[in-house]
């Protein structure tokens, strides 16, 4: 049997393969019980789901878009209220507003000297 769960679209394929030689081989004939005509009314439920799936995702992709162009335009609003904190007389970058921001205060950030550990000596070895 085929696994439909593995690869969903092979359903479909599979689907048209055996309409196309229903059709072409035995149109008149009945097979479990349905005419070709029952068969595609049976079938198309999930032909049906197949298309909103689609039409969905094609949404879901586009309002992921927008998001990231909104995400964007956001960030652009925040750099400019930071900023404007940082340049205001009254707060500045070691204000508590800037803090409660997010950021570290001037005063308190570290130096960004950085000492190297002292390397071990080397052995001295026999020569």
């Amino acid at each position: 049997m085929i696994s439909f769960l593995k690869n969903p679209t092979r359903i479909v394929r599979k689907v048209d393969e055996v309409v196309t030689a229903w059709e072409t081989l035995a149109p008149t004939a009945t097979f479990a019980g349905m005419t070709l005509a029952e068969f595609r009314t049976a079938v198309e439920p999930s032909k049906a789901e197949r298309i909103r799936t689609a039409e969905l995702e094609a949404e879901l992709s586009g309002a992921a878009g927008r998001r990231a162009q909104a995400d964007l335009n956001t960030n652009e609003k925040l750099k400019l209220v930071v900023a404007a904190v940082k340049g205001d007389p009254a707060h500045g970058e070691n204000s508590a507003l800037y803090r409660a921001m997010g950021y570290i205060p001037l005063g308190e950030r570290a130096s960004g000297l950085t000492r190297k550990a002292a390397a071990a000596e080397a052995p001295v070895g026999n020569n």
